[in-house]
């Protein structure tokens, strides 16, 4: 048998709290929702990180946060939580085209009532 898998470098900033323009109900749509949003991108890895490798053998895992906090637009109404999710996949995709896969977990905080987590995880593959 052989081993096809890949060795793999994992990034990941969770728990991101934002408010974005979400949601199809009428009471959803006129005020920015608070979601919680957690990011993971695969990537290729090297062989080895020596002491001495540089930031450019990696991904900046800011990079990650900032797909969040400063690439999704803040006028636009995103009907669905999983268009937002996808815009962040596109986003770090189009950033780094060693980005395999990436993981997108989005809570919506305001229907909660105690304390549960309810939202989605997109897993979206490099094309």
């Amino acid at each position: 048998m052989i081993d096809t898998a890949e060795d793999l470098l994992r990034l990941e900033v969770s728990d991101i709290s934002i408010a974005l323009l979400t949601g199809i109900l009428s009471e959803e749509t006129k005020l920015p929702q608070p979601l919680r949003i957690s990011v993971t991108a695969d990537l290729r890895c090297p062989d080895r990180f020596a002491p001495e490798t540089p930031l450019s053998a990696s991904k900046n895992y800011l990079d990650l946060k900032r797909a969040v906090t400063e690439a999704i637009p803040r006028d636009v109404h995103f009907g669905l939580i999983e268009s937002i999710a996808d815009h962040i996949a596109d986003t770090l995709f189009l950033q780094d085209p060693r980005v395999r896969r990436v993981s997108v977990k989005i809570v919506k905080l305001a229907i909660s009532q105690n304390g549960e987590s309810i939202g989605l995880t997109m897993v979206r593959h490099a094309p």
